[in-house]
Parts: C-alpha cells; structure tokens; sequence
C-alpha cells in the first residue's frame, strides 16, 4: 500500500482529479453490473472504492500543505 501511496504523491493534483473522474466512471459502471446481475469480479468494486479513498487523502495533504 505504501507503494501505491508513493505513486500518488508524485503524480500532480490535476492528474489526481482525473483519476478519480476515471474511477468514479467504472464506479458508475459497475453499480449498473450488479443491478443486471452481470459483474463477475465483486471485489473490484471494494477496489475501486479503496482507491478513490487513497487518492482522496493524498489529494487532500497535497491541497492543505499548498494552503501552510
């Protein structure tokens, strides 16, 4: 996990904001699955979520250490 967090850190805060644009899309996308019964993988949803979780937080130190 520290890894992916590492990543994040790296990356710009307008490259943050589209990936979670780009997540909450397949987000979205897979609620539709599991209303039609069709999603396969049930475990990417937790995935998707945890991500978007994990960018959120680095988004928000990126933002409150830009505002110090």
């Amino acid at each position: 996990m520290a890894n992916k967090a590492e990543n994040l850190r790296a990356s710009t805060v307008d490259e943050l904001k589209a990936q979670i644009v780009t997540l909450k899309k397949e987000q979205f996308n897979l609620r539709f699955q599991v209303a039609q019964g069709s999603l396969e993988n049930t475990a990417r949803m937790r995935t998707i979520r945890r991500e978007i979780a994990r960018i959120k937080t680095v988004l928000g130190e990126k933002l409150a250490s830009a505002d110090a």
